[in-house]
Order: C-alpha cells, then sequence, then structure tokens
C-alpha cells in the first residue's frame, strides 16, 4: 500500500492509516470521489472512511498520478485509466472531451480508483491440469474468462511465471502494465526467466511485433475483445505460437455476445476456456474442453 500511498498528500495519508493496519493485505481498491468519502474496499467489504475528498485535493492526487505532466499520460487517459508502479492501476471518470468520436481527454476529474496489484505465485495450480500437458510438453490455447475485479490477470501473470520456468519462451503484450509492471525496462513482477515483454502498446500491434522479433512459444495478454485483437491472434496463432488469454464475461454465452470474440471460438483456435467463479476470487466455475472431432465446447465439471 506504500507506493500507492505517496500519491496522496499527508493528512489523507494519516486517516487512512489509521484503518488500514489489520487489513492492508486485504485491500482491493481505494476509492476517492469529489465532495465524498473515501472508500476502501476489500473482498470482502466497503470500509468509509470520515474523510470528505475536495475538487483541490482530487487535482493534487491525479497531477501526482501523472507525475505532474498530464500530457504525458494523455493516451492512458483517455482510455480511462493510468497504470502506477508496480502494476497499479488508476481508474479514473470525469467529463469526457471528443474529437471525430474519439475522447481526446478527460477534464474535471469526479473520481479515481486506485486498484491494487498483488502478485499471488502458484495462484494458477488449480487451472495449471487444464492449460499444460506436461506428458507431451503441450500448451494448450487458452481463454481465462470473468467479470471485473476476479483475479484473471494474477491467475494469468501467474501461468506466464510457471510456463516461461519451464522452459517455453513468452512473450507479453503487457498493454495496461498490469501484467509484468514494467519500470525502466525491468519487470516488478516475475514472470519467469524466459519471459520477454512489451509494455504500454496495443495489444494487436504488440503481438505482431513480438511474433516477428521474439520467436515465442507462447503469447499472452489480457482482456482481448476487439477486432484487431482477433485479427492478431489469429496471425499468432497460425504462426505456430501457443496462445493465452483473458476476457471481460460470466459465462461462455457472455462470449458469443461478443462478436468479435465469437468468431475466435467458432474458428476452434481456443482449446479451454475456463470461467471463474465471480462469488470466489481466483476459483473456478466452469472449464470447456475443445472437442476438435466434433467440433463443440465440452464443460468438463458439469456435475
Amino acid at each position: 500500500m506504500n507506493d500507492v500511498l505517496e500519491y496522496f498528500p499527508q493528512n489523507i495519508v494519516t486517516v487512512i492509516s489509521k484503518y488500514i493496519d489489520k487489513i492492508e493485505n486485504e485491500i482491493e481498491e481505494v476509492r476517492i470521489r469529489v465532495k465524498r468519502p473515501i472508500v476502501i474496499k476489500t473482498d470482502k467489504k466497503n470500509l468509509i472512511l470520515d474523510y470528505i475528498i475536495s475538487q483541490q485535493e482530487m487535482l493534487e492526487i491525479f497531477e501526482r498520478v501523472c507525475e505532474n505532466s498530464v500530457y504525458s499520460y494523455k493516451r492512458q487517459i483517455c482510455e480511462g485509466y493510468i497504470t502506477i508502479k508496480n502494476g497499479h492501476r488508476v481508474g479514473i471518470t470525469g467529463n469526457c472531451a471528443f474529437e471525430n468520436g474519439q475522447v481526446v481527454n478527460i477534464n474535471y476529474i469526479s473520481s479515481l480508483n486506485f486498484r491494487i496489484a498483488r502478485e499471488k505465485i502458484n495462484c494458477s495450480d488449480k487451472i495449471w491440469k487444464y492449460v499444460v500437458d506436461l506428458q507431451n510438453n503441450e500448451i494448450y490455447n487458452t481463454l481465462i474468462v470473468s467479470r471485473p475485479g476476479c483475479g484473471k490477470t494474477t491467475i494469468l501473470r501467474d501461468l506466464i511465471r510457471k510456463i516461461s520456468n519451464l522452459g517455453k519462451t513468452c512473450a507479453v503484450v503487457d498493454e495496461r502494465g498490469e501484467i509484468a509492471a514494467m519500470n525502466k525496462g525491468i519487470a516488478q513482477n516475475d514472470v519467469g526467466i524466459l519471459t520477454d515483454v512489451i509494455d504500454n502498446v496495443s495489444k494487436s500491434k504488440g503481438m505482431s511485433m513480438l511474433i516477428r522479433s521474439m520467436a515465442p512459444d507462447v503469447i499472452a495478454c489480457d482482456e482481448i475483445g476487439s477486432k484487431e485483437d482477433i485479427i492478431s491472434i489469429n496471425y499468432a496463432i497460425c504462426s505456430g505460437v501457443k496462445g493465452i488469454f483473458t476476457a471481460h464475461g460470466d459465462s461462455i454465452e457472455d462470449l458469443m455476445l461478443n462478436i468479435h470474440i465469437s468468431e475466435l471460438l467458432q474458428k476452434f483456435i481456443i482449446e479451454r476456456i475456463i470461467i471463474l467463479n465471480p462469488l470466489q476470487k481466483g476459483e473456478i466455475r466452469n472449464i470447456y474442453y475443445l472437442d476438435k472431432a466434433k467440433k463443440i465446447y465440452v464443460n468438463v465439471l458439469k456435475k
């Protein structure tokens, strides 16, 4: 938490510090809203602090997050988030400015959501046997699916670490900086000894760059969903590279509602679909295997 608190003025740090001694390791988010109390979210509850954030304090915190150079972070701001060191992500809301149908800025910042990133070594153990066939030295093209905040990025990071340490060259497109948390070219999170990371680039562009330049065995990225993502995944897998990805959703039916992801599934490129339990972070709810002969996905955990 200390690397998050450094973005807050000292008087706010003093207030927050009174509450976090016993729950520091459980904190998932710190949310601040103009003219509203600070809220600390754990996996069990929302803790509402007796402190109201002023507009001036919001501006000061936002400028600290941007390292006093809002222009340098304009691209991230327009995406609605800023990734700070150690992989923590700050969500942003406010008044959106548009130009030619695109968000070009967010003015009058109304709320910031500091999402706390944590490594959880071996958190992928429960899905490991579904993703990796050690006997045949094979990695399955895998899609990990969950609602936001259910642990899919944390599991993806641990899978990359383990596959890399197994002897497979991994390539990671870390568009938001949440997987490896690169800082001046150094990964702050453990993503394995044979892993190459490219960050601050779109998933689609990053995948094509890594395939051409780094010759990976496995490529990984977080939160796929756009047309460009799917085109690049097709290119990667058709190039003989295995892929492990995550996506938002709550069921295989949700995935089919996304016209781009449904195209990927209908081509039967993905061999494993792992749905996480929204009520219990990191736990599995359903696992679908691709039956290549019948060209259908079969739920292997169905009771």
